[in-house]
């Protein structure tokens, strides 16, 4: 390699000392950094050192890439690891290691891996319904952030635009779902705290929302149960609520019925409720509700008049079953 150019640089006299060698050159800058040239078109900032009584090469980074000034800022940093005995190449190789982890260690890579354990202990439905509110609602905004990065500040925001929407229970369940998710990454050493701890501020208290009062006699619930009966509803949301009335099931199960469930042309007739569609995966069999001859016989009507091979109460929009707020609204207004 041929001599070069020795003391400070400057950026003319670079690119003249390039266009004039071409190739095996060095131009020093001082203090140990210079520069490398191997052909017209390719050069490299090095900075030469010695750490632990051994002489090392650190690169910069290619010319003009990394222009001049940006090399020397750069130089100040690495003398700065090598005052305190840091080698600044196993330092940068940490870095990059951090950097690759955090790239892996997303929120959504670790929602998904949340998501996949908890699917053992959920019924499929609520293990779908939860999956389809992180695509929705989750991942479009903080997805692709390193979850260790991810402050309360964050986690409130999009909770907060939840909550605009109007839909309160939603963001109380997504809330829930990412104290979870942060709580297993804590778990995992993945990150020193948990965000969505103080989110919850961003909601109304539980007293503020004007829920309806819980029936705490059987004189107020036949008053309700009397009130949706004579109710100005749809047939399907009356025998909706029929069926919630007589089982005592969840809306949500009701609203979901379907007719293979059913068997009314027993002598005892009843509700095999699979045990996919419970809440919890804890039963090792489904859940049957027996079924009086009231509704037994109402349901075999019901099954002539509706025009539904699959569920009890299929969505006149042509989904696949009404809406739960159908019913709870019948509820919230009588």
């Amino acid at each position: 390699m041929s001599g070069g150019i020795s003391g400070r640089l400057t950026d003319k006299a670079i690119i003249a000392f390039i266009a004039k060698e071409g190739r095996s050159s060095k131009l020093s800058d001082g203090g140990g950094m210079y520069l490398i040239i191997t052909s017209p078109k390719k050069a490299t900032w090095r900075y030469k050192y010695r750490i632990e009584d051994k002489e090392k090469t650190y690169t910069i980074g290619p010319y003009p890439s990394i222009s001049l000034a940006a090399a020397r800022v750069e130089l100040t940093e690495i003398k700065a690891l090598v005052r305190e005995n840091k080698d600044p190449v196993t330092q940068r190789r940490i870095s990059r290691s951090e950097t690759c982890a955090a790239s892996d260690n997303t929120f959504k890579a670790v929602a998904s891996e949340w998501l996949t354990m908890k699917k053992q202990q959920w019924s499929e439905i609520h293990s779908k319904k939860s999956s389809r509110a992180f695509e929705r609602d989750i991942y479009p905004v903080i997805g692709k952030l390193p979850i260790a990065n991810i402050n309360p500040a964050i986690v409130a925001k999009v909770i907060e635009d939840i909550y605009k929407r109007g839909v309160l229970e939603t963001a109380t369940r997504i809330l829930q779902h990412l104290n979870g998710v942060f709580r297993y990454a804590q778990a995992k050493g993945l990150c020193s705290n948990n965000p969505a701890s103080a989110a919850r501020e961003i909601l109304p208290k539980k007293k503020d929302v004007g829920r309806i009062p819980a029936l705490l006699d059987f004189v107020s619930l036949g008053n309700i149960l009397r009130s949706a009966d004579m109710a100005n509803i749809s047939p399907s949301v009356r025998m909706a609520h029929r069926l919630c009335a007589f089982t005592a099931a969840r809306i949500g199960t009701v609203i979901n019925a379907e007719w293979k469930e059913f068997n009314l042309k027993s002598a005892q007739p009843c509700w095999n409720i699979p045990r996919a569609k419970m809440k919890v995966k804890s039963r090792f069999t489904e859940h049957r509700i027996p079924l009086g001859p009231e509704i037994a016989d109402e349901l075999c009507q019901w099954k002539n008049i509706v025009n539904s091979k699959v569920y009890l109460f299929p969505s006149p929009t042509g989904g696949k079953h009404i809406g739960r707020e159908s019913i709870e609204k019948v509820y919230r207004v009588t």
